[in-house]
């Protein structure tokens, strides 16, 4: 029973938003347009539960280029009009159009010079007929066996208000670098703006022997820059491949006596490398796939010269891994 009705509610929802992506045409087209050539700010409003998925819609346009903002309709007629600017657009949302809080407004909404999308589940509605476009949101039935309970209807004006959000993100060919420029504090932010050489070791930080240096400083060198890796360089600087303490184990452990002999008779060649501009979460990328744990890193592709290392521990500490 309980499992049986969860189902149907899903079923009527899915349907519901079916019949909206129907319904999309040119006053759809109309509102994008409208929104693009504003001057002003885009500002959502609308009572009780239509009111809360108009925040999400006004929240989701601002992450996504979109200057935009909620204002609540009671609020609205007790001052906060005045928030309201020549050249602004106004999303008013409201399943039945008559809400009394929306409907007041909407004169004051036209005196300011304001446009008006309205979005509303009845065209023949005070609200749809007041706007100078018209979405519907109407839902045959709601998903709640009362109908009573907004269900059906604001799951489609949720998707209504992505829709708009995603077709202007879209027509502003905004990247995902712009949406990590709204979100700095988040984990996305960090991994679409960090880059490497924002983390890496560089300087006396470096870890460098030349291919001729004996284990014994090799082994300093591993041990001092507290990286667990050296790299090493050929005569003109050129990195030409790495040590790491694992290298020094299965040395070790196969009673290798490696002291005295040249760093060049343990490394491994061909190191990975990475660029300096590069998105740190690139870098994890790199050693996820070759499972390794540093990358040294280079001013472009054509470097031979290292400029700096990064470690999957830098990584962890800056949050992206």
């Amino acid at each position: 029973m309980i499992l049986a009705e969860a189902k149907r509610v899903i079923r009527v929802e899915a349907d519901a938003l079916l019949n909206l992506e129907a319904s999309i045409n040119g006053e759809f087209e109309r509102a994008i347009e409208m929104i693009l050539g504003a001057s002003g700010r885009v500002v959502v409003t609308g009572m009780g539960k239509s009111g809360l998925i108009g925040q999400k819609i006004a929240s989701t346009m601002a992450s996504t280029g979109t200057p935009a903002f909620f204002l609540h309709p009671a609020e609205g007629i007790h001052g906060d009009l005045g928030m309201i600017m020549r050249g602004d657009v106004v999303i008013a949302v409201s399943n039945s159009g008559e809400t009394d809080e929306v409907v007041r407004i909407l004169p004051i909404i036209k005196r300011l010079g304001a446009s008006l999308i309205a979005m509303a589940g009845n065209p023949n509605s005070t609200l749809a007929k007041s706007g100078d476009v018209f979405l519907d949101i109407s839902v045959k039935e709601e998903a709640c066996p009362l109908g009573l309970a907004p269900t059906a209807s604001t799951t489609v004006t949720l998707a209504m208000g992505d829709a708009l959000a995603v077709a202007l993100l879209v027509s502003r060919g905004f990247k995902a670098e712009d949406f990590a420029m709204f979100h700095p504090g988040g984990t996305l932010g960090r991994r679409l703006l960090l880059k490497v050489e924002d983390i890496m070791h560089a300087g006396e930080a470096l870890p460098l022997v030349s291919s001729e240096t004996l284990m014994r400083e090799a082994l300093f060198t591993i041990t001092s820059k507290g990286l667990g890796i050296t790299g090493v360089t050929g005569t003109d600087g050129a990195l030409i491949g790495v040590i790491t303490d694992g290298d020094l184990r299965r040395a070790l452990g196969q009673g290798l006596d490696i002291i005295n002999l040249p760093a060049s008779a343990l490394m491994k060649g061909k190191p990975k490398r990475i660029r300096r501009d590069e998105l740190a979460a690139r870098a994890l990328q790199q050693m996820e796939q070759y499972s390794i744990t540093s990358l040294f890193v280079f001013d472009d592709n054509t470097s031979v010269a290292p400029v700096g290392i990064v470690h999957l521990h830098d990584l962890l500490k800056a949050g992206i891994a």
